[in-house]
């Protein structure tokens, strides 16, 4: 049966004092439970046609064509093994030991079919069966429905599928789907009257972003919004006030970000970077998803596309397939080496596809520029312990390194004190954390987190200040111009220094979080097997997203007083330092003060400076 939802949820501040003095207040776990993570839509237990294995459609849709098939590459995405992956385990462990329930809102989206089944309690994920772990499945997927029904466009039955809903979503978001509650699987084409392999329904909104949406902005209900812009929370045991995404705290805004792009207003030719076999791109689809020329069954009379949608799916994840493989057979997986080996190709590519570097010197000053070639924040999705950096490497003349910033060792720690880190960092709020037992600030308690701290990552184009603070996507502790996006960062050359190399790396996943994970786990093994797997795989190897080099001209001798102009305060400093044998005066740099430094700087100061 589904869950009863109440109608009203109070807004109450843990920290209000309660008459005589009675200080309402509690220590972790915090007190919620299911109910305080309901949201609206498909409720559990309420279809008649329950979500079919993705193994049933492996019969038609694979087996066939590894690079183009439907099926194997769906696999071989963190779509397909998101009920498998570690990672989740971990976080979820943690999140439940935090706020009991909160694993209602996870699973939502990591395993679909088990939620709809009924399995997401307990919350902590120890129900789930079988075909429950295959993750975002193919039958789930094209069962989706559009929660805004559009008369014309939207197949016909779906008004129906609505209107019997007793809470439809109108802020997707977190999970809040609609699944139509028969077996009527959609696509975006017209198969035509003489199919007969299985119900089918011709549904734009599988080519829409807007589908995206439902498991790509995710919110906690938990934490209301308050006016004057914080997060308090609300009364516990009972569903949120509203379920307005734009109400509740952000945890993830991917999709918002791209609705307030230029992207979205697209296309935009991409010149092939993204897009497959059309470089005009503009939907999540578009670049997540892109075409290519194949059949999308393996029955030969189906003709032959050049508009298929491949079923790649690919970010940023470079590492969490190959821990899978090691924790689960593949037989269970649908995996092979040659999958996983392609799979992680792929999003290497995405990721050197979504950034370009441009490096400038101006003087003793290196500028390294970054832009945003992707439809949303670079980096973006869930935040906690994803991130980026620059690795600059500064050489001499004899191609010995002098000086580097953003080392990162064979231990998985990075220097962050010397280099720009793009990345965004959750914490509890002065007014929380007392409450919870735990300090204010930065903080890995997903569940808990009720501000963010940080968020520097590089808008993409079209960004405007005013729209991303509409979605809860500002930036925060640190500043973009509207129009903006890309992002300069100076380093100063360092004397002696003729040539420098930049990198831009992204990593899934810190070594602070991945500790974090193992050393706060008290209720199962997941952190510890998580652990044991980021040792395994290589400690989420960093991936190169850019790599540019560049060789440094010298400073301009004649501008003694490096003040960007030549005038006679340059020679009257030259002469000075001459006469007191400054060092900085030995112009030819062979220890000695004489006439030959003196020519030097003179003929310096009349072809001058560059």
């Amino acid at each position: 049966m589904p869950r009863i939802r109440l109608v009203r949820r109070e807004l109450l501040w843990v920290s209000l004092v309660a008459g005589a003095g009675v200080t309402l207040s509690f220590a972790l776990p915090a007190p919620t439970n299911i109910d305080d993570f309901f949201g609206p839509g498909t409720q559990p237990n309420t279809l008649f046609d329950p979500i079919m294995t993705a193994q049933a459609c492996s019969f038609c849709h694979g087996g066939y064509d590894e690079t183009h098939e439907p099926f194997r590459p769906w696999a071989a995405s963190m779509m397909g093994q998101a009920a498998r992956d570690p990672l989740f385990f971990a976080c979820l462990a943690v999140a439940e030991q935090d706020a009991p329930g909160v694993g209602d809102l996870c699973l939502r989206c990591h395993t679909p079919g088990g939620w709809l089944a009924g399995r997401s309690e307990p919350t902590d994920g120890s129900g789930l069966i079988g075909e429950d772990f295959e993750g975002v499945t193919c039958n789930f997927c094209h069962r989706m429905v559009d929660p805004e029904y559009k008369p014309g466009i939207s197949p016909a039955v779906d008004e129906g599928i609505i209107n019997n809903l007793e809470d439809i979503p109108t802020s997707p978001h977190s999970g809040h789907y609609v699944i139509d509650p028969m077996d009527r699987r959609r696509g975006p084409f017209d198969l035509g009257q003489n199919f007969f392999f299985h119900e089918w329904l011709q549904s734009p909104f599988h080519r829409d972003s807007a589908m995206c949406a439902t498991c790509h902005d995710v919110s906690n209900p938990v934490y209301e919004r308050q006016p004057d812009g914080t997060y308090a929370p609300g009364a516990w045991q009972t569903p949120a006030a509203s379920f307005d995404k734009y109400d509740q705290f952000p945890v993830e805004r991917t999709y918002s970000e791209w609705l307030m792009s230029d992207f979205a207003d697209g296309p935009i030719d991409m010149g092939g970077r993204f897009g497959g076999n059309d470089p005009l791109v503009s939907s999540c689809q578009d670049c997540h998803m892109p075409t290519a020329t194949g059949r999308g069954c393996n029955f030969t009379e189906f003709p032959v596309r050049d508009d298929l949608p491949q079923h790649h799916f690919n970010g940023g994840n470079t590492w969490v397939l190959r821990a899978i493989r090691n924790l689960y057979p593949d037989s269970e997986t649908f995996l092979s080496e040659a999958s996983v080996n392609a799979s992680i190709a792929r999003a290497e590519q995405m990721l050197r596809d979504a950034s370009d570097m441009e490096l400038t010197q101006n003087g003793s000053t290196l500028t390294v520029r970054i832009i945003n070639q992707s439809g949303h924040k670079l980096p973006t999705g869930y935040p906690e312990g994803r991130r980026m950096w620059l690795n600059v490497k500064f050489f001499d003349a004899g191609g010995s390194l002098i000086q580097e910033h953003g080392h990162y060792d064979a231990n998985a720690n990075l220097n962050t004190s010397d280099t720009k880190v793009y990345e965004a960092k959750l914490g509890i709020s002065a007014d929380v954390a007392p409450l919870l037992g735990l300090p204010p600030g930065e903080s890995f308690h997903f569940a808990l987190n009720n501000e963010w701290i940080k968020d520097n990552r590089i808008p993409p184009r079209g960004f405007t200040n005013a729209n991303f603070e509409a979605v809860q996507a500002a930036p925060v502790g640190y500043t973009y111009a509207d129009g903006q996006y890309w992002d300069d960062t100076d380093f100063a050359i360092p004397p002696g220094a003729a040539s420098v190399e930049v990198r831009l790396y992204y990593q899934t996943a810190s070594k602070e979080y991945i500790e974090f994970l193992y050393n706060n786990n008290t209720t199962n093994n997941a952190g510890q097997v998580l652990y044991q797997q980021w040792v395994a795989t290589g400690k989420s190897a960093p991936v190169e997203m850019d790599f540019q080099t560049l060789a440094l001209s010298g400073p301009c001798v004649a501008d003694f007083n490096s003040d960007g102009e030549l005038n006679f305060f340059d020679v009257l400093g030259f002469l000075q330092a001459f006469s007191t044998q400054d060092p900085a005066a030995d112009i030819t740099g062979d220890g000695v003060f004489d006439f030959f430094d003196v020519l030097a700087f003179l003929q310096a100061f009349n072809d001058g400076c560059p």
